[in-house]
């Protein structure tokens, strides 16, 4: 009897099957619209010049980082509301802008645009392949959250450890683990708005767009490296 009950609590609490499909929908739609602030911005840091980071790179850093996650938490806050979409679109175009770097030493290359291509047409193949193994899952994945939270406490020792003992193998074993740990994380965040995990479009938008601009950022800078032109 007990065990019948909680079956009709759980049953209650979840979302239907159509609301779970429209807020897939809803996500992917705005995660296509977030593209467009991200071109700009990155179109704008192509054309930038980043000297007042090597200027101050570790109080440059922190600001950047502040932006951003203030930004994140802005989106967060007002995802109940118009609101959350503005701030999300403002935290892609700073996100698109902070590309530029990463761009300019892709474009310092003879075929830097066909890398760029390349990493770009990557993403979508893993993000695809990512949501298509998602909707055949179908279910809780508890072996792939306890994965993913120690990855990512692994993530963050690398990057700290990155910071006094940086070499170009380390930053490539890095950027590799972040390409293997942000495809898990696009099937993971799919999977949660699948099964009624998460039921707010803006904050799945969010949360697969980080992923997704680690993926690329990573590819490109593996494709770089391996591409023997690596100029910095």
């Amino acid at each position: 009897m007990n065990y019948n009950y909680q079956q009709q609590q759980y049953a209650m609490a979840t979302p239907s099957q159509s609301v779970r499909m429209q807020v897939l929908r809803s996500t992917y739609l705005l995660l296509a619209l977030s593209m467009i602030p991200t071109a700009i911005g990155a179109l704008i840091g192509v054309n930038m010049s980043f000297a007042f980071l090597a200027g101050s790179p570790i109080m440059g850093t922190l600001l950047l980082i502040g932006g951003m996650y203030f930004l994140m938490f802005m989106v967060q806050k007002n995802r109940n509301s118009f609101a959350g979409i503005v701030w999300l679109m403002g935290f892609t175009l700073l996100m698109g802008l902070l590309l530029g770097p990463l761009l300019q030493l892709a474009l310092r290359i003879p075929n830097g645009s066909q890398l760029i291509l390349l990493a770009a047409l990557l993403t979508s193949a893993v993000f695809f392949v990512m949501s298509a193994i998602a909707f055949t899952i179908k279910r809780e994945t508890p072996f792939l959250t306890n994965f993913l939270a120690i990855g990512g406490v692994v993530i963050l020792i690398s990057m700290i450890a990155m910071i006094f003992f940086h070499t170009p193998m380390m930053q490539l074993m890095l950027c590799g683990a972040f390409v293997i740990f942000s495809s898990l994380m696009i099937l993971w965040q799919v999977n949660q708005i699948i099964i009624g995990g998460e039921t707010n479009y803006i904050s799945a938008t969010l949360n697969i767009y980080v992923s997704l601009y680690n993926l690329f950022t990573s590819l490109l800078q593996i494709i770089i490296a391996l591409s023997g032109n690596d100029r910095r």
